[in-house]
């Protein structure tokens, strides 16, 4: 024990932010003045900090085996400087370990385990989001297309990139799976005109979203419907569909399935523009030091994160083309730095909110997990162990196209100028 804690103090004395440790017997390690404040109460969380597992730390916190006192921006800038990282152990994944993770994904992606999934997160109450997403309540990635956006500027922009990629026009059908508060889809209606269909697994999404299209008098071309994508019939394939911070929950042993939904979905020649986190590493679930298991346990149960070249080759099998695929890791730490420091600012509000839900106990577990999850989230995109990708792909015609782009098949253009071209909407 004594060499995992001289081990720690030469970790403690790297950090960019002074941090001190107090060990459950009351001796203390670090800064005496330091940012970062951690009193631990047992010793297997201290061993878990000196061999830089940060996720069984977090749990520990979560769990209230230790205490912390400090900003989440001071805390992860010392969590960058504690981790252990073995490339070789987090990277290299063994046949007998790939088998395991696929019964697994098999067994916890079945139609009622991913409506549980989804309602343990998003069932949370709506008035916690609210206080620190935008007024739109986009949780997904936003785009700074500017240096100067705030971040309800920013989510406004993906909204219009997204839509500008999707090459939107008045009257078509648009479909939206994983259609959250609404915002893409009440986006895409409004300002380009779209006849548009949303569905999610959340109640409480889909009653919040029902209201709005109420409220905006769009009953008659907007539609929210509570049920999960293996589930939806139609009679008339969509023109054009959008996934947003969806596909991270399909699980891997589905994600063929999922893409061969969207083909039978989407019209020949249409397109799809997938936007969800991908790994940072081939083999690993592109969260180090334990961060990914601290995930799956108190924020996003049953979510899986492939790395691209697995989504684009389970894409590629479903009969899908990929047209344009774009990188927009940097936004999403930028994106959830927001969304923590935003938290941060209201966490007596928070605090009330989630204990009146949950009860004292339980509200307090919860807030202490998201707190952990936002920053560490934060964290991870900017190290790179996770990344954000917008994927364009389409369903050939299986015949030419006409003009200068004969034997296209689809709608793409196949270059990129409409995207960037004139103001976006905005701005409008």
């Amino acid at each position: 024990m004594r060499n995992l804690l001289h081990s720690l103090e030469e970790s403690l004395a790297l950090s960019p932010v002074g941090v001190a440790v107090e060990l459950p017997g009351g001796e203390r390690l670090g800064e005496a003045d330091a940012d970062v404040r951690l009193r631990f109460g047992d010793r297997m969380s201290v061993v878990a900090l000196a061999m830089g597992e940060i996720g069984n730390v977090g749990a520990a916190i979560v769990e209230g085996r230790v205490a912390l006192e400090g900003s989440m921006r001071q805390l992860m800038a010392a969590a960058a400087a504690l981790l252990r990282l073995d490339p070789a152990r987090d990277v290299r994944m063994g046949w007998w370990q790939r088998v395991m993770a696929r019964a697994r994904s098999m067994a916890a992606h079945t139609l009622h385990g991913d409506v549980q999934h989804i309602q343990f997160h998003y069932d949370l109450s709506d008035a916690f989001y609210a206080l620190w997403l935008d007024p739109r309540r986009v949780y997904s990635c936003a785009y700074f297309r500017e240096a100067g956006m705030t971040l309800a500027q920013a989510q406004q922009a993906k909204l219009d990139h997204i839509c500008k990629k999707l090459l939107l026009h008045p009257g078509e059908r648009f479909l939206d799976i994983g259609a959250g508060w609404g915002g893409l889809l009440l986006w895409a209606a409004e300002h380009y005109g779209v006849d548009a269909t949303g569905i999610t697994l959340s109640r409480h999404q889909h009653a919040h979203v029902q209201q709005l299209i109420e409220a905006r008098g769009l009953a008659g071309r907007v539609r929210m419907q509570l049920l999960d994508y293996r589930e939806l019939q139609v009679a008339q394939p969509f023109d054009k569909i959008a996934s947003v911070g969806m596909f991270e929950h399909v699980g891997r042993a589905q994600m063929e399935g999922y893409f061969g939904a969207v083909h039978r979905l989407l019209r020949p020649g249409g397109l799809l523009l997938n936007h969800g986190i991908t790994a940072g590493g081939l083999d690993n679930a592109g969260l180090a030091a334990g961060m990914g298991e601290f995930i799956e346990r108190y924020i996003f149960p049953g979510g899986e994160l492939l790395h691209v070249s697995v989504a684009l080759h389970d894409m590629a099998r479903a009969g899908l083309e990929m047209v344009d695929t774009e990188n927009l890791r940097p936004h999403y730490a930028r994106t959830l730095w927001a969304w923590s420091d935003a938290l941060e600012a209201q966490l007596e509000a928070a605090r009330a909110i989630l204990v009146a839900q949950k009860g004292p106990q339980q509200g307090e577990r919860a807030l202490r997990a998201y707190r952990l999850y936002l920053a560490g989230s934060a964290l991870a995109f900017e190290r790179g162990w996770v990344a954000l990708h917008q994927i364009l792909a389409t369903r050939p015609s299986g015949q030419g196209g006409a003009g200068p782009m004969k034997g296209a098949q689809s709608d793409y253009p196949f270059n990129r100028s409409y995207m960037y071209e004139g103001a976006a909407a905005a701005e409008r």
